[in-house]
């Protein structure tokens, strides 16, 4: 589906290099079919060193004539740059246009374009880059089911994606898009406490992110409920259950959901729409 065709990523921050490095690190297109754009000169010559495509200044001459546009800039800016894409006639060739700007939503992106893209939004996440990403994708009220099929080629490839409503996307940029930071505390507070009790640190990141990867894994692919499989390493009077007590009285599970529910209240407010 994406054979001979072009790939602007418009802001190749870390999202932006995620995805381009993922999409040709995992063949779904070669390195000169994609062409990338940063902000500022002064980025220009590091964030060339970072990725595996052509990366300049000028979003018109990138998105001209590109057939897929990945929209990858900060949300306060997103809307402003489709107008001055519109105004300088880069969108009349009507390309498909993936938002990953949390808290823009599609109708505030079509308007902002005046009906020059057709538009979906998508929530993925770092984890693109190894192939291990979770993506989420809505439709647009210009977006075809062909538009869909090609977004999700293009982040099944990097990892799992799955499409839902557009009321959903808050919540899921809350959960999976902030997830990876909330699992990168957690390995770094097992690990601190394997270096207490004498291991060496290397040694105990190694155990502890080892150990959250395939918790993760038996989750996915056994299909079980979390609470099940917590309760295989549970034995009666065992020392699981002793510091999951522990975790409890430390409100683990509340502050971990919490956080999630504030990390999507604020991605709401980022649009500004």
């Amino acid at each position: 589906m994406l054979t001979d065709r072009t790939v602007a990523i418009l802001g190749t921050g870390t999202m932006g290099r995620a995805l381009g490095n993922g999409m040709v690190s995992k063949g779904v297109l070669s390195a000169d079919q994609l062409r990338g754009t940063v902000r500022h000169q002064s980025e220009l010559e590091s964030v060339s060193q970072l990725v595996d495509f052509a990366v300049g200044t000028d979003n018109i001459a990138a998105v001209t004539g590109a057939d897929v546009v990945l929209l990858c800039t900060k949300p306060r800016t997103a809307s402003g740059l489709l107008r001055e894409l519109a105004d300088a006639g880069a969108l009349d060739h009507d390309p498909l246009l993936i938002s990953i700007c949390a808290g823009v939503s599609t109708v505030a992106l079509q308007a902002a374009c005046v009906n020059k893209a057709r538009i979906l939004r998508a929530m993925p996440n770092t984890p693109c880059q190894i192939g291990e990403g979770m993506t989420v994708v809505s439709r647009g009220e210009r977006g075809t089911d062909k538009d869909v099929e090609a977004a999700l080629l293009i982040f099944r490839t990097l990892g799992r994606a799955l499409v839902l409503d557009e009321e959903h996307m808050n919540t899921v940029t809350g959960l999976s898009g902030s997830g990876p930071a909330f699992v990168y505390v957690m390995i770094e507070a097992l690990s601190e406490g394997g270096v207490m009790m004498g291991l060496p640190r290397s040694v105990a990141t190694e155990l502890a992110a080892q150990t959250v990867k395939g918790a993760a894994r038996m989750v996915l692919e056994t299909g079980r409920h979390p609470a099940a499989l917590k309760d295989d390493v549970t034995t009666p009077a065992g020392c699981t259950i002793s510091a999951l007590l522990l975790l409890e009285d430390g409100r683990l599970r509340s502050v971990l959901a919490r956080g999630v529910q504030e990390a999507a209240r604020s991605a709401g407010g980022l649009g500004g729409d």
